[in-house]
């Protein structure tokens, strides 16, 4: 279903096109930062189990949703963790569920790589609006899949979704297309760019992507271990090294964003400012309390709570973070939520 993409700039053309800033390599170790965790936050009900966790997004009343791949798809929690409801439940889309998202009007958007769909739903969680096309095995056998183009609103293995001021809409389209596009709020294909490569604009597995204030896209390219970062038109602005492989990215609300950054594999954490400097970090791999297993989704509330989705632990993590750079007021739980 890989649909084709424009010829690509040599990469020393295009890494010239960068101011030298936007070039630099790995910063300084950054100082490590004090957790405390809680691998028993979130109560579900009697016989009902997570199964990898690959998705986490809190709405602006603080609920929490959570994706993964066991029986119950999507889950919704009240913010002291105690369980809500059931989320789509019936719906026919849920194949290999990859993220989870919730926009400025509290809908929620669940992201499946394996339906290759990405599909909106209202807080009442009836249907609104659903991007791609699932794939059709009996094309296949009548060769209908070879006569048939695909065209650029249809997607190869998505991974994430972020949301910009205007209501439009950005995904990482992800494994097979390496891409990021861009719908309007009412669902029309806008534009996209980048395609797989290493080269600066080009993308290995974009998992992921957040929006800042500004509209500033920041995008995991995880493949590449670095987050590029883009304007709205899809310019590249730089390149942030120096935070391993990104496999989930979430940002804060607010007029002092901050940004985390997670290391599936090697259980590390992140925390940036917009401009890519790494102010602290903290994690290592594992299955215990304060360890993770591929960490694939996070969300983050404020700066110093983060909820970590774990694909090979079964499990969601609540992560509350000290350090000398957040205040008081970032410690807690405020009723607001990353999207991504």
């Amino acid at each position: 279903m890989k649909h084709c993409l424009p010829m690509l700039l040599p990469a020393a053309l295009l890494a010239a096109a960068l101011p030298l800033a936007a070039q630099a390599g790995a910063p300084a170790a950054a100082p490590k930062l004090n957790a405390e965790f809680d691998i028993n936050y979130f109560q579900l009900p009697a016989g009902v189990y997570f199964g990898e966790c690959v998705g986490v997004a809190v709405d602006s009343h603080g609920d929490i949703y959570v994706a993964n791949r066991g029986k119950h798809p999507l889950m919704e929690f009240r913010p002291d963790g105690s369980f809500m409801r059931f989320v789509g439940e019936g719906l026919d889309v849920f194949d290999e569920p990859h993220s989870v998202a919730i926009d400025a009007a509290d809908d929620i958007w669940y992201v499946d790589a394996g339906s290759n769909l990405v599909v909106e739903l209202d807080p009442q969680t009836r249907l609104k609006m659903v991007l791609g096309k699932k794939p059709e095995a009996w094309t296949w056998e009548t060769h209908v899949v070879e006569h048939g183009p695909v065209g650029p609103d249809d997607f190869y293995q998505p991974t994430g979704v972020a949301f910009a001021a205007d209501g439009s809409t950005f995904v990482t389209d992800g494994y097979g297309n390496s891409r990021v596009a861009h719908f309007g709020a009412d669902g029309k294909f806008l534009q996209e760019w980048g395609w797989r490569g290493a080269a600066p604009g080009q993308f290995n597995t974009p998992h992921g992507l957040v929006i800042a204030a500004d509209g500033t896209l920041y995008v995991a390219d995880r493949g590449n271990r670095r987050i590029q970062v883009f304007t709205p038109q899809g310019k590249l602005v730089k390149i942030i090294d120096g935070v391993g492989a990104p496999w989930a990215l979430c940002i804060t609300r607010g007029p002092n964003q901050v940004i985390w950054s997670a290391d599936g594999v090697a259980g590390r954490f992140y925390k940036l400012d917009l401009s890519g400097r790494v102010l602290g970090e903290f994690g290592a791999p594992g299955h215990g309390l304060g360890e993770f297993g591929w960490t694939h989704g996070i969300a983050c509330p404020t700066a110093g709570v983060i909820y970590a989705a774990e694909e090979l632990n079964y499990r969601v993590q609540k992560i509350t973070v000290g350090g000398s750079d957040l205040g008081t007021a970032d410690r807690g739980d405020h009723p607001s939520g990353e999207s991504q």
